[in-house]
């Protein structure tokens, strides 16, 4: 599942990881943050132990959203060594996320 992340877990499960990690940016009234969701969750159980995989809700968390310019949802950004290394705004399909994250590994 995927981890809940929030303006106060985000450095620790984020910037400190040891591991690529994938951040979904959503919220609960965002249509397309649905179609992506279901994705999200898969990908968490298809790279656990490989990647971190989590969700921040933008209307819960923020700090987070307005550090890295979150102006559009969903936006998924893919962090390494602390840093943002991808990003991808709007629904796209499993593979082309998956992609993403094995750049990463």
């Amino acid at each position: 599942m995927a981890l809940e992340i929030t303006d106060g877990n985000f450095e620790e499960v984020v910037l400190k990881s040891d591991k690529p990690v994938l951040i979904d940016f959503w919220a609960e009234w965002c249509g397309p943050c649905r179609v992506v969701g279901p994705i999200v969750e898969e990908l968490s159980n298809d790279y656990t132990g490989k990647a971190v995989v989590g969700k921040v809700d933008v209307d819960s968390n923020p700090n987070i959203s307005m550090k890295y310019g979150i102006r559009n949802i969903p936006t998924l950004l893919v962090f390494k060594n602390g840093e943002v290394v991808d990003k991808q705004v709007g629904a796209v399909p499993k593979h082309i996320l998956a992609a993403k994250l094995e750049a990463q590994i």
